[in-house]
């Protein structure tokens, strides 16, 4: 089952900061970005976050799902209901996100 169009409007309107949060179509799912850098993915409705020792800190009862076959598992962030904590999930991972690629140039 594909992530619906109202999953990803609701999510983005629970957090409420386009300034902050960009979700990006990838291969028939999305891709989750805070402050440019990537935090997870969101397939099949679910949200599933980068499992860096911040984020397994705050969710220390999250299970751990792969975003599709043959991946590695992630965390599932349940609750996204509560905008203020992720928000404040996304910041205490922000500083253990690599820093994002630079794209190519193309010649």
């Amino acid at each position: 089952m594909a992530t619906s169009k109202d999953f990803i409007i609701y999510l983005t309107e629970q957090v409420n900061r386009p300034e902050d949060i960009a979700v990006e179509p990838m291969m028939g799912e999305y891709l989750l970005y805070y402050r440019g850098k990537l935090v997870g993915d969101i397939c099949d409705n679910r949200v599933l976050l980068k499992p860096v020792e911040a984020a397994k800190k705050l969710l220390p009862n999250a299970e751990m799902q792969p975003p599709y076959t043959g991946a590695k598992p992630m965390l599932v962030l349940e609750d996204i209901d509560d905008a203020e904590f992720v928000l404040s999930l996304f910041e205490a991972m922000y500083p253990e996100l690599p820093e994002p690629k630079a794209k190519k140039v193309k010649k």
